[in-house]
């Protein structure tokens, strides 16, 4: 397993520098113009002699002529700036935000920490809703309840995660008044401690509840499919007939077993979070990774853009990594020493 984990790692790093570089090319190759942007709020109180002096200085400063193969080492901190030294994003250096006009880790900073919270409490609660209700419907196969949930998941796996998150602002925050319509605190408190939490979780209620209902459906179609299937095994009828108890046959043979093709759908789920995230974030004027992606977008803010699409990249490889160490730790049938 060391040796397939370091392998695995070899394979994450090369993946990582094709991506990232595509990456830096494609948005290098959209139009505009990064030093004319910095120059612009004082091109019309300069001369045009002394424009193009500072344009030229500033196109220098920042590289633009050099080859972008070039740029793109110097923007990962692999190659030397125009200063002479090594500032780049793994030195810490994300970029400057034209739109923001500060680093970009400092503008990232809390969008980041929002979209992490809302998606790992939205991960944690639909599991903690979906796993025994799939592994209930499995052992309950074509009851009354197994048939009403198949129509609940199906409908909930149908409808776009926009018109869950509409219906549920209908419902809560416009005829109900349960939770507000958008935001991610109180306009002007200045909470500390739990009031601060507190406030803030109020304002999360809302999107985690339609990230979590939008994704109920899947997952407990896929544990239920999962256990239904590995409870049809000959090992499940041996287990029974030497008289072990249902929940043991259940729980340590039928679901340790499941567990292989559910963890595969758990991991690559948890990923599409982040990018449904895009949608909730945005219906909801929450402050988060998807949000503030869409807006540098809009705004053709392209160092924050990238910053933030390597942000998802790495957590789109470090979810591969875990989904194939996770199949060695679960059934030792597929652990490689070779």
């Amino acid at each position: 397993m060391a040796k397939y984990v370091g392998k695995r790692l070899v394979y994450m790093v090369v993946v990582f520098f094709v991506i990232s570089f595509i990456m830096y090319m494609l948005y290098n190759l959209i139009p505009g113009d990064p030093a004319a942007i910095e120059l612009q709020t004082i091109r019309d109180e300069i001369s045009a002699d002394d424009y193009e002096e500072m344009y030229q200085q500033v196109r220098d400063r920042l590289g633009l002529d050099d080859p972008i193969v070039i740029r793109y080492f110097r923007w990962l901190g692999l190659y030397p700036s125009v200063e002479g030294k090594m500032d780049g994003v793994f030195q810490g250096n994300l970029g400057y935000s034209t739109m923001y006009k500060d680093d970009v880790v400092n503008i990232i900073a809390a969008p980041l920490q929002n979209t992490l919270f809302l998606n790992i409490f939205a991960t944690i609660i639909a599991l903690a809703i979906t796993i025994p209700l799939g592994i209930f419907c499995a052992v309950k196969k074509n009851s009354r309840f197994d048939q009403a949930v198949q129509v609940f998941t199906i409908v909930g796996y149908s409808i776009p995660i926009y018109i869950i998150g509409l219906v549920f602002i209908f419902f809560l925050a416009v005829k109900f008044h349960v939770f507000p319509v958008g935001g991610v605190k109180s306009s002007g408190a200045e909470y500390t401690g739990f009031a601060a939490v507190k406030d803030r979780l109020y304002y999360m209620a809302l999107p985690l509840i339609v990230t979590t209902f939008a994704n109920l459906g899947s997952m407990t179609r896929y544990v239920r499919a999962a256990m239904i299937d590995a409870l049809s095994m000959d090992y499940i009828r041996t287990a029974r007939a030497k008289g072990l108890k249902e929940k043991v046959v259940i729980y340590s043979h039928a679901w340790r077993n499941a567990l292989l093709p559910v963890v595969t759908v758990i991991i690559g789920w948890f990923l599409r979070i982040f990018s449904g995230s895009v949608v909730v974030e945005n219906t909801f004027s929450f402050l988060g990774m998807g949000a503030l992606n869409v807006t540098g977008l809009k705004q053709s803010d392209y160092e924050l853009v990238l910053a933030i699409q390597l942000f998802y990249t790495i957590i789109s490889l470090v979810g591969i990594l875990i989904t194939d160490i996770s199949y060695g730790l679960i059934d030792p049938r597929v652990r490689v020493d070779k």
